[in-house]
């Protein structure tokens, strides 16, 4: 355990898994009290978990973030529980049906956008309020590589949701500098995760297809992405601001 975000509060939503348990982790690892927020109890235990048997602080919250009422609880009960909210990561997603734009169903569509991109910022809404009148904060929103930075076929609700997501991280960054709370982005290419591993594909089909794709030669590890979530909520980049951080191997180089 390392003292970097010592005595601070941390909020991490779509915490029950994968990149948001690896954020988590890694900040309570380094000191901070984690309110980990998702749709599912029990993975949201296993979080915790994980955090007190390393002998870190953590709760869990179960909230749908498409939700205001659910939003600005987030806020409120890890303040209750831990006395403020100096970071909050939203992470909280889904990659929807792969479809063609034209083949998409209205309600797909809507579900993937409400998720990605009004789940996220109903989340900062509350956040932000939450920070600017106490001081300050950082945030951090995960976008994609898939968006803005390139595309792929059948996932254009997702691709819209996560560029959209990149243009509000940098919309509120300018709105909401001067108010002492600091945002930016990370978008993540191929990882570790179940999002990231075709239906039916095996471990070693995976490494193989990540081998051809990334030119790194491999997809990326949660671990790899939280500490580039760490380090943008970090005082070491209270110069960035607006910064959109870009974790894909090289494919988008």
């Amino acid at each position: 355990m390392t003292t970097r975000f010592a005595d601070q509060s941390v909020l991490v939503t779509g915490g029950g898994s994968g990149i948001g348990r690896a954020i988590a982790l890694a900040f309570a690892r380094e000191g901070a009290r984690v309110a980990v927020a998702g749709r599912t109890g029990s993975s949201l235990a296993e979080t915790v978990g994980l955090v007190e048997r390393e002998g870190g602080k953590a709760v869990a919250l179960v909230a749908d973030v498409t939700n205001s009422q659910d939003a600005a609880r987030l806020v409120r009960e890890t303040v209750e529980h831990f006395g403020g909210l100096d970071v909050a990561v939203n992470n909280a997603g889904i990659l929807g049906t792969p479809a063609p734009v034209a083949d998409l169903e209205e309600d797909e569509w809507r579900r993937v956008l409400d998720t990605n991109l009004t789940g996220t910022w109903l989340a900062m809404k509350y956040e932000i309020a939450h920070m600017r009148a106490n001081g300050g904060g950082a945030i951090v929103n995960i976008a994609s590589s898939l968006g803005v930075h390139l595309r792929l076929p059948g996932l254009g609700a997702y691709a819209v949701s996560k560029a959209a997501i990149g243009t509000l991280t940098r919309s509120a960054a300018r709105d909401h500098i001067g108010d002492g709370v600091r945002i930016n982005s990370v978008s993540p290419g191929p990882v570790e995760t179940a999002m990231s591993t075709r239906p039916g594909e095996g471990t070693a089909e995976k490494a193989d297809r990540m081998k051809v794709q990334v030119p790194v030669g491999r997809s990326g590890a949660v671990e790899e992405i939280a500490a580039a979530v760490l380090h943008l909520a970090s005082p070491e980049a209270g110069f960035t601001v607006g910064a959109d951080l870009v974790l894909d191997g090289g494919i988008t180089a």
